[in-house]
Protein backbone atom coordinates (compact mmCIF):
# COMPACT_ATOMS: atom_id res chain seq x y z
CA UNK A 1 0.00 0.00 0.00
CA UNK A 2 1.03 3.51 -0.69
CA UNK A 3 1.01 6.68 1.07
CA UNK A 4 -1.52 9.41 -0.22
CA UNK A 5 0.16 11.79 -2.53
CA UNK A 6 2.93 13.92 -0.59
CA UNK A 7 2.83 17.51 -1.16
CA UNK A 8 4.94 19.33 -4.21
CA UNK A 9 4.48 16.26 -6.40
CA UNK A 10 1.47 15.19 -9.33
CA UNK A 11 2.09 18.23 -11.29
CA UNK A 12 0.48 18.39 -14.62
CA UNK A 13 2.60 20.52 -16.62
CA UNK A 14 4.59 19.31 -19.40
CA UNK A 15 8.47 20.67 -19.05
CA UNK A 16 9.08 20.64 -22.67
CA UNK A 17 12.69 19.84 -22.67
CA UNK A 18 13.09 19.68 -26.21
CA UNK A 19 12.62 23.13 -26.28
CA UNK A 20 14.82 24.74 -23.56
CA UNK A 21 17.54 25.18 -26.09
CA UNK A 22 15.47 26.40 -29.05
CA UNK A 23 15.70 30.01 -28.53
CA UNK A 24 13.35 30.90 -31.31
CA UNK A 25 10.61 28.66 -30.07
CA UNK A 26 10.78 30.33 -26.07
CA UNK A 27 10.41 33.64 -28.39
CA UNK A 28 7.38 32.41 -30.19
CA UNK A 29 6.06 30.93 -26.63
CA UNK A 30 6.53 34.35 -24.84
CA UNK A 31 4.77 35.89 -27.34
CA UNK A 32 1.59 33.88 -27.39
CA UNK A 33 -0.93 35.55 -25.67
CA UNK A 34 -1.82 32.68 -23.80
CA UNK A 35 1.24 32.47 -22.03
CA UNK A 36 1.33 33.16 -18.11
CA UNK A 37 3.77 34.13 -15.28
CA UNK A 38 3.78 32.92 -11.79
CA UNK A 39 2.77 36.33 -9.83
CA UNK A 40 5.06 36.11 -6.70
CA UNK A 41 5.67 38.32 -3.88
CA UNK A 42 9.40 38.00 -2.94
CA UNK A 43 9.38 34.34 -3.39
CA UNK A 44 5.91 34.00 -1.89
CA UNK A 45 3.15 32.47 -4.29
CA UNK A 46 0.52 35.27 -5.08
CA UNK A 47 -3.01 33.74 -4.72
CA UNK A 48 -6.63 33.79 -6.57
CA UNK A 49 -9.25 34.60 -4.29
CA UNK A 50 -10.06 30.77 -4.98
CA UNK A 51 -6.94 29.91 -3.06
CA UNK A 52 -5.00 28.60 -6.03
CA UNK A 53 -1.61 30.44 -7.92
CA UNK A 54 -2.03 33.87 -9.51
CA UNK A 55 -0.73 34.48 -12.71
CA UNK A 56 -0.55 37.46 -15.10
CA UNK A 57 0.05 37.57 -19.05
CA UNK A 58 3.52 38.00 -20.07
CA UNK A 59 2.84 42.23 -21.45
CA UNK A 60 2.76 42.33 -17.45
CA UNK A 61 6.22 42.21 -16.69
CA UNK A 62 9.26 43.80 -17.95
CA UNK A 63 10.08 43.65 -21.89
CA UNK A 64 13.56 42.29 -21.66
CA UNK A 65 12.46 40.50 -18.10
CA UNK A 66 14.51 37.05 -17.47
CA UNK A 67 11.94 33.92 -17.59
CA UNK A 68 12.30 30.76 -16.52
CA UNK A 69 9.99 28.15 -18.61
CA UNK A 70 8.53 26.31 -15.81
CA UNK A 71 5.91 23.92 -18.86
CA UNK A 72 3.22 23.63 -21.10
CA UNK A 73 -0.30 22.96 -20.11
CA UNK A 74 -2.39 22.89 -23.26
CA UNK A 75 -0.16 24.35 -25.66
CA UNK A 76 0.21 27.13 -23.21
CA UNK A 77 3.44 28.09 -21.46
CA UNK A 78 3.91 28.88 -18.17
CA UNK A 79 6.81 30.91 -16.82
CA UNK A 80 8.19 32.81 -13.64
CA UNK A 81 10.39 35.97 -13.38
CA UNK A 82 13.65 35.21 -12.62
CA UNK A 83 15.50 38.76 -11.03
CA UNK A 84 19.14 38.72 -11.58
CA UNK A 85 20.26 40.96 -8.25
CA UNK A 86 22.88 40.20 -6.06
CA UNK A 87 22.13 37.90 -2.59
CA UNK A 88 18.61 37.17 -4.57
CA UNK A 89 18.26 34.11 -2.65
CA UNK A 90 15.32 32.88 -0.37
CA UNK A 91 17.34 32.27 2.62
CA UNK A 92 14.36 31.32 5.09
CA UNK A 93 10.61 29.70 4.33
CA UNK A 94 8.75 32.88 5.81
CA UNK A 95 5.88 32.16 8.47
CA UNK A 96 3.55 32.80 4.78
CA UNK A 97 4.57 30.83 2.77
CA UNK A 98 4.30 27.83 5.40
CA UNK A 99 0.15 29.21 5.51
CA UNK A 100 -0.16 29.12 1.65
CA UNK A 101 0.68 25.68 1.12
CA UNK A 102 -2.02 24.65 3.34
CA UNK A 103 -4.73 25.50 0.94
CA UNK A 104 -2.90 25.48 -2.16
CA UNK A 105 -4.22 22.49 -4.31
CA UNK A 106 -1.35 19.34 -5.42
CA UNK A 107 -1.17 20.76 -9.02
CA UNK A 108 -0.21 24.44 -7.95
CA UNK A 109 1.76 23.10 -5.04
CA UNK A 110 4.33 21.04 -7.61
CA UNK A 111 4.51 24.08 -10.29
CA UNK A 112 5.18 26.63 -7.03
CA UNK A 113 7.88 23.93 -5.69
CA UNK A 114 9.74 24.26 -9.08
CA UNK A 115 9.52 27.31 -9.78
CA UNK A 116 11.03 27.80 -5.77
CA UNK A 117 13.66 25.77 -6.59
CA UNK A 118 14.38 26.91 -9.47
CA UNK A 119 14.44 30.78 -8.72
CA UNK A 120 16.81 29.56 -5.36
CA UNK A 121 18.90 27.54 -7.54
CA UNK A 122 20.45 30.82 -9.75
CA UNK A 123 20.31 32.99 -7.06
CA UNK A 124 23.24 30.68 -5.23
CA UNK A 125 24.71 30.04 -8.95
CA UNK A 126 25.70 33.30 -10.35
CA UNK A 127 29.38 32.56 -10.11
CA UNK A 128 31.00 29.30 -11.46
CA UNK A 129 32.02 26.64 -9.14
CA UNK A 130 35.24 25.78 -11.50
CA UNK A 131 36.91 29.29 -12.70
CA UNK A 132 34.69 31.79 -10.59
CA UNK A 133 33.77 33.76 -13.45
CA UNK A 134 29.25 35.19 -13.76
CA UNK A 135 27.40 32.82 -15.37
CA UNK A 136 24.34 33.61 -17.22
CA UNK A 137 20.94 32.00 -17.76
CA UNK A 138 20.76 29.47 -19.91
CA UNK A 139 18.19 26.44 -21.73
CA UNK A 140 14.83 29.04 -20.89
CA UNK A 141 16.28 29.06 -17.20
CA UNK A 142 17.05 25.03 -16.82
CA UNK A 143 20.81 26.04 -16.69
CA UNK A 144 23.47 28.80 -16.57
CA UNK A 145 26.42 29.21 -18.72
CA UNK A 146 29.81 30.52 -17.17
CA UNK A 147 30.76 34.01 -19.16
CA UNK A 148 34.77 32.66 -18.51
CA UNK A 149 34.80 28.94 -19.43
CA UNK A 150 31.67 28.01 -20.85
CA UNK A 151 31.13 25.38 -17.82
CA UNK A 152 27.47 24.43 -18.23
CA UNK A 153 25.79 24.10 -14.89
CA UNK A 154 22.49 22.80 -13.99
CA UNK A 155 20.38 22.79 -10.94
CA UNK A 156 20.48 19.39 -8.90
CA UNK A 157 18.32 18.20 -5.74
CA UNK A 158 20.00 16.85 -2.60
CA UNK A 159 18.61 13.40 -1.45
CA UNK A 160 17.51 13.42 2.06
CA UNK A 161 16.66 10.28 4.00
CA UNK A 162 13.12 10.51 6.63
CA UNK A 163 12.77 7.45 8.05
CA UNK A 164 9.99 5.87 10.56
CA UNK A 165 12.20 3.60 13.13
CA UNK A 166 9.42 0.53 13.98
CA UNK A 167 9.78 -1.50 16.85
CA UNK A 168 7.38 -4.20 18.41
CA UNK A 169 4.79 -2.31 16.55
CA UNK A 170 5.48 1.12 17.72
CA UNK A 171 7.23 3.88 15.94
CA UNK A 172 9.77 6.33 16.42
CA UNK A 173 9.60 10.34 16.24
CA UNK A 174 11.49 12.88 17.46
CA UNK A 175 11.09 17.07 18.05
CA UNK A 176 13.46 20.24 17.09
CA UNK A 177 13.03 23.06 19.53
CA UNK A 178 12.48 25.46 16.92
CA UNK A 179 9.03 23.56 15.72
CA UNK A 180 5.76 24.61 16.98
CA UNK A 181 4.82 23.10 20.70
CA UNK A 182 4.26 19.96 20.95
CA UNK A 183 4.94 19.01 17.13
CA UNK A 184 7.02 15.99 16.43
CA UNK A 185 8.21 13.80 13.18
CA UNK A 186 9.64 11.58 11.35
CA UNK A 187 13.96 11.92 11.94
CA UNK A 188 15.93 13.06 8.68
CA UNK A 189 19.53 13.61 7.23
CA UNK A 190 21.01 14.28 4.01
CA UNK A 191 22.64 11.29 2.33
CA UNK A 192 26.67 11.74 2.29
CA UNK A 193 29.00 10.59 -0.11
CA UNK A 194 29.96 7.30 -1.15
CA UNK A 195 26.45 6.12 0.99
CA UNK A 196 23.29 4.26 -0.20
CA UNK A 197 19.70 5.37 1.01
CA UNK A 198 19.74 2.18 3.22
CA UNK A 199 23.10 3.05 4.58
CA UNK A 200 22.12 6.90 5.12
CA UNK A 201 18.63 5.83 6.84
CA UNK A 202 20.57 3.63 9.50
CA UNK A 203 23.30 5.88 10.22
CA UNK A 204 20.73 8.79 10.33
CA UNK A 205 18.84 6.39 13.27
CA UNK A 206 21.88 5.92 15.47
CA UNK A 207 23.43 9.36 15.05
CA UNK A 208 20.27 11.16 16.01
CA UNK A 209 18.64 8.10 18.54
CA UNK A 210 21.18 5.55 19.02
CA UNK A 211 18.84 2.46 17.54
CA UNK A 212 20.58 0.21 14.65
CA UNK A 213 18.55 -0.62 11.77
CA UNK A 214 18.12 -4.27 10.89
CA UNK A 215 16.06 -3.54 7.51
CA UNK A 216 15.35 -0.81 5.83
CA UNK A 217 12.38 -0.06 2.94
CA UNK A 218 11.73 2.38 0.95
CA UNK A 219 8.05 3.73 0.99
CA UNK A 220 7.86 7.19 -1.27
CA UNK A 221 9.30 10.27 -2.59
CA UNK A 222 8.43 14.01 -2.52
CA UNK A 223 10.41 16.83 -3.85
CA UNK A 224 10.99 19.57 -1.27
CA UNK A 225 11.53 23.48 -2.53
CA UNK A 226 13.69 25.02 0.21
CA UNK A 227 15.74 25.21 -1.13
CA UNK A 228 15.61 21.61 -3.37
CA UNK A 229 15.82 18.70 -1.54
CA UNK A 230 14.52 14.55 -2.60
CA UNK A 231 12.93 13.38 0.60
CA UNK A 232 13.28 9.47 0.72
CA UNK A 233 10.77 7.95 2.98
CA UNK A 234 11.49 4.61 4.41
CA UNK A 235 10.37 2.40 7.22
CA UNK A 236 12.98 0.99 9.19
CA UNK A 237 13.33 -2.13 11.31
CA UNK A 238 15.23 -1.73 14.56
CA UNK A 239 16.81 -4.30 17.21
CA UNK A 240 15.60 -1.90 20.55
CA UNK A 241 13.97 0.61 21.61
CA UNK A 242 16.46 2.03 23.69
CA UNK A 243 17.48 5.46 23.43
CA UNK A 244 20.42 7.57 22.87
CA UNK A 245 19.07 11.24 21.83
CA UNK A 246 21.39 13.74 20.24
CA UNK A 247 20.37 16.40 21.78
CA UNK A 248 22.30 18.88 19.24
CA UNK A 249 20.37 17.50 16.86
CA UNK A 250 16.65 16.47 18.42
CA UNK A 251 15.31 17.89 21.35
CA UNK A 252 12.93 14.84 22.42
CA UNK A 253 12.13 11.64 20.48
CA UNK A 254 9.33 9.25 21.83
CA UNK A 255 7.86 5.60 20.79
CA UNK A 256 4.23 6.10 19.39
CA UNK A 257 1.34 3.08 19.02
CA UNK A 258 -0.68 3.06 15.61
CA UNK A 259 -4.05 4.84 17.43
CA UNK A 260 -1.36 7.88 18.70
CA UNK A 261 -0.63 8.43 15.02
CA UNK A 262 -3.67 8.06 13.78
CA UNK A 263 -5.11 10.31 16.50
CA UNK A 264 -2.37 12.77 15.68
CA UNK A 265 -3.04 12.86 11.81
CA UNK A 266 -6.56 13.21 12.36
CA UNK A 267 -6.03 16.25 14.53
CA UNK A 268 -7.83 15.08 17.87
CA UNK A 269 -6.93 17.83 20.41
CA UNK A 270 -6.22 15.07 22.77
CA UNK A 271 -3.39 12.90 20.74
CA UNK A 272 -0.28 12.95 22.08
CA UNK A 273 1.52 14.96 19.69
CA UNK A 274 0.96 17.23 17.09
CA UNK A 275 1.41 15.76 13.55
CA UNK A 276 3.57 17.42 10.72
CA UNK A 277 1.58 19.39 8.31
CA UNK A 278 -0.51 17.36 5.58
CA UNK A 279 1.60 18.68 2.64
CA UNK A 280 4.71 17.15 4.42
CA UNK A 281 6.03 13.58 3.36
CA UNK A 282 6.32 12.65 7.15
CA UNK A 283 2.83 13.03 6.94
CA UNK A 284 2.51 10.73 4.61
CA UNK A 285 4.74 8.20 5.70
CA UNK A 286 3.57 8.43 9.38
CA UNK A 287 -0.23 7.47 7.67
CA UNK A 288 1.39 4.34 5.69
CA UNK A 289 2.74 3.13 8.67
CA UNK A 290 -0.74 2.82 10.17
CA UNK A 291 -2.39 1.07 7.38
CA UNK A 292 1.43 -1.28 6.90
Amino acid sequence: MTPHQPGFSGGMLDRADHLRADEAAIAALRQDPRARVLMLEGFDPLLTPQGGLAWCGVDAVEPDASLILLGLLQGCAHFVVLHEQPNEAPLFRSPRVMGVLSVLGPDDMAIYGAARSLLDWHGRHRFCGRCGGATQVHKAGWGRRCSVCATEHFPRVDPVVIMVAEHAGRALVGRQASWPPGRYSALAGFLEPGETMEEAVARELFEEAGVRATRVRYVTSQPWPFPAQLMLACVAQVQSDVLCIATNELEDAIWVSRDEVRAALAGDKNARFLAPPVYAVAHSLLKHWTTA
